[in-house]
């Protein structure tokens, strides 16, 4: 079998940063780079698999079994965030690590610190892969499409293991929140599924943010400043008042667990008109539409002031908290949490701050809670994953598939 290690070098090596102005899907035309290399690998492993217009690789191993069990799908999602670069990746390999500062080598004094990050000390003694400091790393969620295709080569070449129906995804786009907008449920064939894209060895997720994107239009007046007084509205400082407006306590930096926030994620204008976008999440659906209403509310209050047409606001539910869809088939949660203690897992059931395809798959009729891949600092320079961490989710998988055929 090719070493997962191998596997995910080769993957993280293609640029497939997606690209949230574009209207296309897949929205970056890199993607599909990566999308036919796994069509073509799992064709060469024997798996049946299709790869559609919108950039979905499906794939199915029939069961081997003399009787019907439910048929079980694996997802992970083949682009890199737009919040670092994503070419030329330089990982670095790090044997043995000894709990003291990495050098990122590709930028003069960069470290990764375990006194900044923590964390990294749970890792002493294994092989962290770290970026050189220049991009992104990609093991969100390359890590993911690693772990589930050395499954696949575990079972393509272990006939004698026995399992149901095996349904394989990988999805572009899930960095910008359409991963899934297109795909064919039935199509795919499983009853359940379970993306692989969380975060540290042992997190398993199925809760989620309620989400919604905001935009934000003021329409101000530009006056000479020599003869403004009573006339210019300044289009930049009625927005920092309406942000003002928000509560400080519910900014992302401020929050933790279920709490949810106002996340104001870009700002620019001029003094004649300025444009501004929130991202709004709660895991409460009531204090979700609680949050809508607000900045609707702010919005009205900065009519008032400036007179009407002012502030104009855009609202978008992006995906709601899939809890409410899952937990109805708790058995698929119970199977996730015995296949980690059979690799030697501990499993942390947690929400997940932030969102996942498995989200809205859930709300198409696919139940599909989210699996660790292994990854931690995830979008950024920082970024690294534990090459163990990576193994012990590509055997949760295989254990998922025995403990579904039984």
């Amino acid at each position: 079998m090719e070493k997962i290690l191998d596997r995910f070098l080769r993957y993280v090596s293609v640029d497939t940063q997606s690209c949230e102005e574009s209207e296309s899907q897949p929205s970056a035309a890199k993607e599909w780079d990566l999308l036919r290399m796994l069509k073509d690998e799992l064709e060469a492993l024997g798996v049946e698999v299709t790869l559609d217009e919108f950039g979905y690789v499906m794939g199915t191993i029939p069961s081997n079994l003399g009787h019907e069990v439910p048929a079980v799908g694996f997802i992970a999602h083949v682009d890199t965030a737009p919040d670092a670069s994503g070419a030329n990746v330089k990982p670095q390999i790090i044997e043995n690590y000894d709990g003291g500062a990495i050098d990122l080598k590709g930028v003069a004094g960069l470290q990764l610190k375990p006194e900044e990050f923590p964390e990294m000390l749970h890792y002493i003694g294994q092989t962290l892969i770290t970026t050189d400091g220049t991009t992104l790393l990609g093991a969100d969620d390359k890590a993911g499409v690693a772990e589930i295709m050395t499954a696949v080569q575990y079972l393509v070449e272990h006939p004698e293991v026995k399992h149901g129906k095996i349904c394989i995804g990988f999805t572009p786009d899930e960095e910008i929140g359409r991963g899934v907008v297109k795909f064919d449920v039935p199509r795919f064939g499983a009853d359940f599924a379970y993306t692989m894209d969380g975060g540290e060895v042992g997190e398993l997720e199925f809760e989620n943010f309620n989400a919604a994107a905001a935009k934000l239009h003021i329409q101000g007046r530009n006056v000479h400043p020599g003869y403004a007084k009573g006339k210019m509205k300044n289009a930049i400082l009625i927005g920092q008042e309406l942000n003002s407006l928000l509560p400080v306590e519910q900014r992302p930096e401020f929050t933790e667990g279920y709490e949810g926030f106002f996340h104001i994620i870009s700002f620019k204008g001029s003094v004649e008109e300025a444009d501004f976008a929130y991202i709004i999440r709660d895991h409460s659906r009531d204090k979700f539409e609680a949050k809508k209403v607000l900045i609707q509310q702010v919005t009205d209050f900065i009519n008032t002031k400036y007179g009407e047409g002012t502030a104009s606001l855009v609202l978008k539910d992006q995906y709601y908290n899939m809890r409410e869809q899952v937990e109805p088939h708790y058995h698929i949660i119970d199977k996730a949490v015995k296949a980690m203690e059979m690799a030697g897992v501990q499993a942390r059931i947690q929400p997940i701050r932030g969102g996942t395809d498995g989200a809205n798959l859930s709300f198409k009729g696919l139940p599909c809670p989210n699996i660790f891949a292994g990854g931690l600092n995830f979008h950024g320079k920082m970024e690294f994953v534990p090459l163990e961490s990576m193994e012990k989710a590509s055997q949760v998988i295989l254990n998922i598939i025995s403990l579904f055929a039984e």
